[in-house]
């Protein structure tokens, strides 16, 4: 079945917003904690929740689990810093506005799925310019369980009215082709992102892509 729908995760894959987060989080961690980890320590929590990210990073640091104020507080210091720099930070990676534009004009139905709060990643995309392409975005406070489990994609699914196979989801973390996996749509692995390719190998996704420009080989 040819692919009719294309789901995309945000950061990293769209948004060259990597830096901000992990420059956030690290704020956090240093104010709340004094805990102040290295990229790749900071990078691999990417794609899961931010509150999830904040207790293990938290709990690794302290040798205890966070207590619910400690985590509502670390919470509010990283939005409070994401938040003041977002707007100055944010782009989209080059090529993405006209590669968006190409599939339109192909009537490929477009959505976003992300672990970010829907607000926030609508505010994203509308200062790139892109928040009208898509027909959704599905936030982590849209689902009970965010990736990798395949509710946020099945919802997608589910709101294209489409069937899996016809459906791939393009995402830079293996949270995002796992969640992918399981819902049964094709999946693309975005090698630009912050991600190793070997680890996003292991995931198994349908297709590795290099550049955005790949998409239009595969439909």
């Amino acid at each position: 079945m040819s692919i009719k729908n294309i789901f995309f995760d945000l950061d990293g894959t769209l948004l060259d917003s990597i830096p901000l987060i992990v420059e956030s989080m690290r704020h956090a961690l240093e104010q709340e904690f004094g805990y102040s980890p290295d990229d790749k320590t900071l990078v691999s929590g990417i794609g899961t929740p931010l509150i999830e990210q904040l207790k293990i990073h938290g709990a690794k640091h302290l040798g205890r689990p966070l207590t619910q104020a400690e985590v509502m507080t670390s919470r509010a210091v990283y939005h409070n810093h994401n938040l003041s720099n977002h707007d100055a930070s944010i782009r989209a990676f080059d090529g993405v506005a006209d590669i968006i534009s190409t599939l339109q004009a192909r009537q490929i139905r477009l959505g976003i799925v992300t672990s970010k709060p829907q607000s926030t990643a609508r505010r994203g995309l509308r200062i790139c310019g892109l928040e009208d392409a898509f027909e959704f975005v599905i936030g982590f406070d849209d689902v009970e369980h965010p990736k990798p489990h395949p509710e946020p994609v099945l919802k997608a699914v589910s709101l294209m009215d489409a069937s899996p196979d016809a459906c791939l989801f393009i995402g830079d973390s293996p949270h995002d082709i796992l969640s992918g996996k399981r819902a049964g749509c094709l999946t693309a692995a975005a090698l630009w992102g912050p991600f190793d390719v070997a680890e996003l190998t292991l995931c198994e996704p349908t297709y590795l892509m290099n550049s955005m420009t790949d998409i239009l080989t595969l439909i």
